[in-house]
């Protein structure tokens, strides 16, 4: 993941110049169809069982994700194609958001997961 959302933008320049914002205490990663700068992930389903997962993160440098992350679906979804970082588990703010390295499609109930450490985040 390597764009960040215009909030994310503004958190860290706060943060670099010593104005101290508040910064997540934890993280939850969103699923979607979609995303941008400004808005971050877009498309997230609704309803299906879906619900953002929390993620910790590991590493110096490079940031991985410590454990699994696992999606479970009730019903059908679509075709996902990108994935979000956000402050909170439902609304909340964006702060990072990225295309998947190959499409998720879900037309039926099922599972989606991420290993552990194949979620990557570097800013730069």
């Amino acid at each position: 993941m390597t764009a960040l959302t215009d909030y994310a933008k503004d958190l860290l320049a706060r943060a670099l110049v010593g104005r101290q914002p508040a910064l997540p205490a934890a993280v939850w990663l969103g699923l979607g169809t979609g995303g941008s700068d400004a808005s971050g992930l877009t498309g997230e389903p609704v309803g299906a069982g879906y619900a953002r997962q929390p993620v910790a993160f590991t590493g110096s440098g490079t940031q991985r994700n410590a454990a699994a992350i696992r999606f479970s679906f009730t019903a059908a979804v679509g075709t996902l194609t990108h994935i979000g970082l956000f402050d909170a588990p439902a609304g909340g703010n964006p702060l990072t958001w990225s295309a998947l390295g190959t499409p998720a499609t879900l037309n039926a109930p099922g599972t989606l997961t991420i290993p552990a450490e194949s979620l990557t985040l570097l800013a730069d």
